[in-house]
């Protein structure tokens, strides 16, 4: 298992509060799934698990080997490709296109999301829908005020693997977040390291107006609620029109 795999685990791979939402828009949606930024599968491989037809994609191929991987031992069937949300292009039309834990804001900026709006509407049928999650780091709180979530932690083989956020940072039209990642040994040698991901600032009715431009209608949103290591989000429901 590679490092990227690994610490996607350990940030994205235990959260689940989304799944029942994810589930919901996929029992109404009549047709095949699409999910963007998809990971290692965490959703797409819960969704394939209920019967779904579902495909996937990524830009970083580690990640989507992972998925892979992960679908054969499950016994699943999951369509992959490597491919970025901005510029992708699939054989199948998707009734349903997801894109949870905020991929939507790693577009950088109107421009990049405007290509991804482009590429989604050209995909989807009339009556499709797009549905993309949005978060904001402080949930309200001015940054100043902001504490750092506690810790994920995951152990493989032996290793313990925790990633702490240790500054979350406002700036023009974004917001990033550090973390410090640290690995513990079987023998307790630690390695220590530091991430950055950077968020586009981004609310629900921009993502709308935005949209509206590319043939989307918005339908009502739906929020996710916080839990006890996650911050909540809203999820932005776009119908193709």
């Amino acid at each position: 298992m590679t490092d990227v795999v690994i610490w996607h685990d350990v940030e994205c791979g235990g959260y689940d509060a989304d799944l029942p939402l994810w589930r919901e828009l996929a029992e109404a949606a009549d047709g095949p799934v699409l999910e963007l930024g998809c990971g290692t599968g965490r959703v797409a491989l819960d969704l394939a698990a209920r019967g779904h037809d579902v495909a996937a994609l990524d830009s970083d191929p580690a990640l989507v080997r992972a998925l892979d991987v992960r679908a054969r031992e499950r016994g699943l069937r999951v369509r992959t490709a490597v491919a970025d949300a901005r510029s992708f292009d699939v054989d199948r039309q998707p009734a349903l296109i997801v894109m949870p834990m905020q991929v939507v804001q790693l577009m950088g900026g109107a421009d990049g999301r405007s290509a991804l709006l482009h590429r989604t509407r050209d995909h989807l049928p009339r009556g499709g829908v797009l549905a993309a999650a949005l978060a904001d780091p402080f949930e309200g709180v001015p940054a100043e005020d902001a504490g750092p979530p506690v810790p994920d932690v995951r152990e493989h083989d032996g290793w313990v693997y925790s990633s702490t956020p240790v500054a979350v940072r406002s700036e023009p039209g974004a917001t990033t977040i550090e973390r410090l990642r640290q690995a513990v040994s079987p023998e307790g040698e630690l390695d220590e390291s530091m991430s950055a991901v950077t968020l586009d600032a981004l609310e629900a009715e921009e993502l709308e107006q935005q949209a509206a431009g590319w043939a989307f209608r918005p339908l009502p949103r739906r929020h996710v609620p916080p839990s006890g290591d996650y911050v909540g989000s809203v999820v932005v429901v776009l119908e193709a029109v």
